[in-house]
């Protein structure tokens, strides 16, 4: 192993260069518009630019970022260099910083290109670039720039051309195959799916040395995960590493399955990881839960619930235990398939529904949701089957305070409460006599119950019910009128929002 870079941790490579497709050095020097001309260092054809950098610097080390042409007209030589280390010391520096090939420009400074840099140059093996004196630097660098466009449209192409190739591979009727017969051919390597216990479950491709697989086999587990992610440290979702020159990669699929998909070959292309990763995701789609036990548990117990069987009888086939319900909100855009989906997989848990602008899941209650990016979060109290309506209110009131408060997560609080002290069939007629005014005036009950909640602020309350505040005050007003009584007094709030717990 020659050192694992894991995502999404960002481990910058020796030298850093920028993310674009590289244009080799060749292709500059066909250029007949320029009249280019190598005359040191290296002449082989795998030399690559990812840009290129005009400087006079003595010293260019700090202003490169690795792989670029440095142009230079030679105004920083100076008179004695030829007889010194100065060249020496200059071209080492821009080897070091991780210079991908010098260009000296002739004239108006110098009328040939200094002996001695040429020497150099042979010495630390950089290629060097006489520019003659009617090409600008400015020709040069569009040249290069004109170049790397091109290269990154030839590699959109290509990652493109195998995205449609593995989607029509996951629609045959051996998909799994399929998918890592094509993704070996766009690779050129070998492509193998792991199972969750780290064995092979299906392969395809060049077959790789028995070193290599080992090690393929052993990064693998860098990405999968001991045991369920919500009881263990996070895992990176993606690792890559190099042996015996051959580049290894391995994904993580779906939410924590334990399935990983690993990918060896000779070369690796900038466009390389956008097509694994589109495998990847093909790949935990056809894993998934929803092709195992689980999911026809699932489908099982739907069926039963729309047959007639109650909840606690269904229950048993989702899993075991309590149950949390989760309603969540996307901070930017309303929710779509897409973004809920992604959000059950943030959570761990396929039972996910997008009603309105609102999405629900449900969460094993062994499960402890954290807050999500982009997302405002309402959970409720751990419940049983029987309690699972009960506990859909408790998220969607939670969820309105977290949005009034602006908390990314709220929990419904599970302590005793007061209600606990007086039986319920008395607690609830209590409180259908006291909100009896109310009564087929869902959005005044609604809104009293809001404002009590958020202690009676009117702008809060107006953010968590999606209305203007002075909405807000006039229905507070019109609540007053028909209880005929002071919403401003403490006595009198405790008294209604114990009532309006039990409405």
């Amino acid at each position: 192993m020659e050192g694992v870079h894991t995502m999404p941790e960002t481990i910058a490579p020796a030298p850093a260069v920028p993310p674009t497709p590289p244009v080799p050095l060749q292709a500059l020097l066909a250029r007949e518009d320029l009249a280019l001309r190598q005359i040191a260092g290296p002449a082989d054809t795998g030399t690559v630019l990812h840009g290129a950098h005009t400087s006079e610097m003595t010293d260019p080390y700090p202003y490169l970022l690795g792989g670029e042409l440095l142009l230079t007209a030679g105004v920083h030589i100076p008179e004695a260099a030829g007889s010194g280390t100065y060249f020496d010391a200059y071209v080492s520096r821009i080897v070091a910083a991780g210079g991908a090939a010098l260009g000296f420009g002739v004239a108006p400074v110098h009328e040939a290109v200094p002996r001695a840099l040429v020497a150099a140059c042979e010495r630390h093996g950089l290629p060097l670039l006489e520019v003659p004196p009617q090409t600008t630097f400015a020709a040069v660098a569009r040249a290069v720039w004109q170049l790397t466009a091109q290269a990154r449209l030839a590699e959109l192409r290509r990652v493109t051309e195998a995205q449609r190739s593995l989607a029509a591979a996951a629609a045959r009727p051996d998909p799994i195959p399929s998918v890592l017969r094509r993704l070996s051919r766009h690779l050129s390597g070998r492509a193998v799916l792991y199972g969750p216990d780290g064995t092979e479950i299906a392969g395809a491709g060049q077959e790789a040395p028995q070193d290599v697989r080992a090690a393929l086999a052993a990064l693998a587990g860098v990405v999968r995960p001991a045991s369920h992610p919500a009881r263990t440290p996070a895992h990176p979702a993606s690792a890559t590493d190099t042996h015996g020159g051959v580049h290894l990669a391995v994904y993580a699929l779906g939410a924590g399955e334990g399935f990983v998909l690993g990918v060896a070959s000779a070369r690796r292309e900038a466009g390389d990881h956008t097509i694994a990763s589109v495998a990847a995701v093909l790949l935990a789609l056809l894993t998934g839960e929803h092709h195992s036990g689980a999911g026809a548990a699932r489908s099982s117990a739907l069926v039963r619930l729309l047959l007639g069987a109650p909840p606690e009888e269904v229950a048993p086939l989702l899993g075991a235990g309590r149950w949390l319900v989760v309603h969540a909100r996307p901070e930017a855009q309303a929710p779509d398939p897409v973004t809920a989906s992604a959000l059950g997989a943030a959570l761990a848990s396929p039972l996910v529904d997008l009603a309105d602008d609102v999405v629900r899941v449900l969460v094993p209650a062994d499960r402890v949701p954290q807050p999500q990016p982009g997302w405002t979060l309402g959970v409720s109290a751990p419940a049983g089957p029987r309690e699972w309506p009960a506990a859909d209110t408790q998220a969607a009131r939670a969820l309105a305070r977290a949005r009034a408060t602006r908390a990314p997560l709220l929990r419904h609080a599970g302590r005793p409460a007061l209600a606990d002290l007086v039986p319920a069939a008395d607690a609830e007629a209590h409180a259908r006599t006291l909100l009896a005014p109310l009564a087929g005036r869902p959005a005044l009950a609604e809104t009293l119950r809001a404002w009590l909640s958020l202690h009676g602020s009117w702008d809060r309350t107006a953010v968590a019910l999606g209305v203007h505040r002075n909405t807000v005050r006039q229905r507070i007003a019109r609540c007053a009128a028909l209880l005929d009584t002071d919403l401003d007094h403490p006595d009198v709030r405790m008294e209604l929002w114990f009532a309006l717990r039990q409405a």
